[in-house]
């Protein structure tokens, strides 16, 4: 869909008459208010990037076993992809500035933002899974790592998917 193609909707799909916006303004709009969301999620991304980096360095970091260190890596390699993911809309933006293309900008910086929030949770559960191995032991460590998991797909998708069943949102 190119911008020409955009229509303004509200959230059940009808033309959007109650903000008396144009179909650009919308997108604008829709695309601010991304930009806002991915400021949160973007330093929430670099403290826990800053965090695992320090880790390589600290004088307990050599007694890791093998297990602790592949979650090390893993988590690490999640967080540099999570900051990827949450900075390409900027990148997008700047390369398509200008060429009319703001509500496809729009459509693939929102998936973009999904699938960072996705691998954000999946860092964050490996971030708490070390922390947890290293001082309560293995187990303990799957399990809060699995729950911290579990948590941030309630709180991020299930919650969103059944409030907008329950409002009858499309």
């Amino acid at each position: 869909m190119d911008a020409g193609e955009c229509r303004a909707r509200a959230g059940d799909g009808t033309p959007n008459a109650a903000r008396n916006e144009t179909p650009y303004e919308q997108a604008d709009r829709n695309f601010a208010e991304l930009l806002q969301e991915l400021r949160v999620t973007q330093t929430g991304v670099q403290i826990l990037f800053a965090f695992l980096l320090t880790l390589a360095f600290t004088e307990r970091f050599p007694d890791l076993d093998a297990y602790q260190r592949g979650t090390y890596l893993t988590t690490l390699l999640l967080a540099v992809l999570a900051a990827a993911l949450f900075t390409a809309p900027a990148a997008l933006h700047r390369t398509l500035f200008g060429r009319g293309a703001k509500r496809l900008i729009v459509d693939v910086s929102s998936r973009l933002a999904a699938y960072g929030l996705a691998v954000l949770a999946l860092a964050l559960a490996g971030a708490v899974t070390l922390v947890v191995d290293v001082v309560l032991g293995r187990a303990a460590g799957a399990l809060t790592g699995g729950l911290a998991l579990l948590t941030c797909a309630g709180l991020w998708a299930v919650l969103p998917w059944a409030l907008r069943r329950g409002a009858g949102v499309p």
